[in-house]
């Protein structure tokens, strides 16, 4: 792994579940780690609820568009999370694959979004100190 690992999270729509990882892995990781997300068939906004769960941790996604699944993006990164989307990441040697079983969070409340929100946070954690432990 390079000095400064770099991650993709991918999901369908890019909406809700890969835009709050990878908001989590910037707000938690900092420049530690370069951060992509996309989907295999990318929304045409972020999902408001998403929005919310995340502005109450105090991390604004507002602003973030969703973006199409490329090729390059996949060949730029070591590690490519997938949440939900299947096999649609295209493969490359020598990268690194997770999928994350995640609840699709598309026509849920703030309610429902907010365990997601959660449950991704934990496993971005656990990625954070495999990939980008704190220098000791």
């Amino acid at each position: 792994m390079p000095d400064k690992p770099s991650v993709l999270f991918v999901c369908v729509h890019n909406a809700g579940r890969s835009q709050m990882a990878a908001a989590w892995l910037t707000h938690l990781a900092g420049d530690r780690v370069e951060v992509r997300s996309a989907g295999s068939n990318p929304g045409e906004n972020v999902n408001p609820a998403a929005v919310e769960a995340m502005r109450e941790v105090g991390i604004d996604i507002s602003a973030e568009v969703p973006k199409m699944l490329t090729v390059d993006a996949v060949k730029e990164s070591d590690v490519c999370i997938t949440m939900g989307c299947g096999d649609t990441c295209p493969v490359f040697p020598g990268k690194r694959y997770l999928d994350w079983q995640l609840a699709d969070p598309a026509g849920q409340g703030v309610a429902a979004v907010r365990p997601i929100r959660d449950e991704i946070r934990v496993l971005v954690e656990g990625l954070i100190k495999e990939i980008a432990p704190r220098p000791q």
